[in-house]
């Protein structure tokens, strides 16, 4: 079952360059690449440690590029960014990550977002298993999800974001 939204989202690729510049605290040169405002969000500390993981990412093997970071637009507004935290996986498996702009918040991006990602999965012939991990006290995550098929799946510790609950459903 999938729950729909009525906000409408689109996905713009992020850039090197961009992700760059942000690294560098140059968010005009980054709004000038990729030709949107970028809100406060595209500067934090745990932002920055995804552009520079991403480009690490991209220098190993830059044939994951459609599958990272994107930026999150809605009626010309940049309202986060998400994507897949690389290409499916030898089981076809991919995760979703994503962030809503705090002046956005509680607005239905999220699900929004979910939803666009589910759809971009159930698209690809090669993914098989969409994979969400949360950690247990991120309550908007958790109902973010909730409605879209996701199961718990166990939980596992990431070295970033400490004890995350593993959920998982069927991309199509």
């Amino acid at each position: 079952m999938t729950t729909t939204s009525p906000r409408a989202v689109r996905f713009v690729e992020m850039t090197s360059g961009a992700m760059s510049a942000l690294l560098a605290d140059d968010r005009a040169a980054a709004q000038a690449e990729l030709g949107f405002v970028l809100g406060d969000e595209f500067l934090t500390d745990r932002a920055k440690w995804l552009w520079q993981y991403r480009l690490d990412q991209l220098a190993r093997d830059p044939s994951a590029f459609g599958w990272l970071v994107k930026l999150v637009v809605a009626d010309g507004i940049v309202v986060g960014y998400a994507g897949f935290h690389g290409p499916p996986d030898e089981n076809g498996m991919v995760e979703i990550g994503y962030t809503v702009d705090p002046p956005f918040r509680r607005q239905g991006f999220a699900k929004a977002i979910v939803a666009a990602l589910l759809e971009r999965a159930a698209a690809q012939p090669d993914v098989r298993t969409v994979r969400a991990t949360i950690s247990p006290t991120n309550e908007a995550s958790l109902a973010t999800i909730a409605g879209f098929g996701f199961v718990a799946n166990g939980e596992q510790w990431d070295d970033e974001d400490g004890l995350e609950l593993i959920f998982d459903r069927p991309s199509r």
